[in-house]
């Protein structure tokens, strides 16, 4: 009778949990991006806001307020005392992009009497 190996079962095991354990990466790295999205124009929001009550470019500030790398990613939007910022996150699966789609919005408020 031979000695029983279990070394080979191992590996088939690991072989086998590889897709569920990629699967639960790439599902953890989406939630994370769509959550950086939604802080990211939410802070991006406040900025152009501020800088509205401020009498500054709102549109300036809200770009600047988003990482350098992400800017051509957002959809900066000024309607009276409103500003609403859309951003897309960057994901590993591209498709996503859209739906995860975040947008925020800050409102001004009425100018100040003098």
């Amino acid at each position: 009778m031979r000695p029983h190996r279990e070394g080979g079962q191992a590996t088939v095991e690991l072989v086998a949990l590889l897709p569920l354990v990629l699967a639960v990466a790439l599902t953890a790295a989406t939630v994370l991006a769509g959550q950086a999205a939604s802080e990211q124009a939410g802070q991006a929001a406040a900025a152009g806001a501020i800088a509205l009550v401020q009498g500054n470019d709102a549109r300036a500030a809200a770009r600047t307020a988003i990482p350098e790398r992400s800017r051509g990613r957002a959809d900066i939007t000024i309607n009276g005392s409103r500003v609403t910022v859309s951003f897309r996150p960057r994901l590993p699966l591209g498709f996503l992009e859209t739906a995860l789609e975040a947008s925020a919005a800050a409102d001004a408020g009425e100018a100040p009497s003098r």
